[in-house]
């Protein structure tokens, strides 16, 4: 009795199939279930302290909850819709984290820096602000090397079907 072998289809370049490999394994895929794990139980901690506050809060802090519980739930649902996935992404999963990333600590960045101006002296402002370019500039690095990774898996996925044909 022979064993079929239902892993990678033959003559894949070796490069392509170690990523494909890497994207749906176990590993890979746990990483996005403690992603959605942190991000639901954030937005759940922040709603139910919200909830549970003797007294209204002032608009300044309810629009800070908000915001706080939007970002858990966008990581929330982000996890949930890269583990709906049963094929590869070839990295779409990469650019879509790192673009909600980019957003997060861009309006993190500028909230944060408009209120060490109101409230803080010159000194927590620029440093505010120095630390808020910084984690942009990060946060645009990595969407950059995302998007290069995606572009280069689709080459190579694209170079495969070219030569099926």
């Amino acid at each position: 009795m022979s064993e079929q072998d239902y892993g990678a289809p033959r003559g894949l370049p070796e490069e392509l199939e170690r990523a494909l490999a890497a994207e749906v394994s176990l590993r890979s895929r746990m990483r996005y279930v403690a992603v959605g794990l942190a991000g639901g139980c954030a937005a759940v901690l922040i709603a139910v302290l919200w909830a549970t506050e003797p007294q209204p809060l002032p608009a300044r802090a309810q629009a800070v909850f908000s915001g706080l519980i939007a970002v858990g739930l966008a990581w929330a649902a982000f996890a949930g819709w890269v583990l709906s996935r049963r094929r590869p992404l070839y990295a779409r999963d990469r650019v879509l984290g790192a673009r909600i990333a980019l957003a997060v600590t861009t309006v993190t960045g500028i909230a944060g820096t408009a209120l060490a101006v109101a409230r803080g002296t010159t000194a927590a402002a620029l440093a505010t602000a120095l630390v808020g370019i910084v984690l942009i500039a990060t946060a645009g690095l990595l969407l950059a090397r995302a998007q290069s990774r995606r572009r280069e898996l689709l080459r190579l996925r694209d170079a495969l079907r070219g030569d099926a044909s």
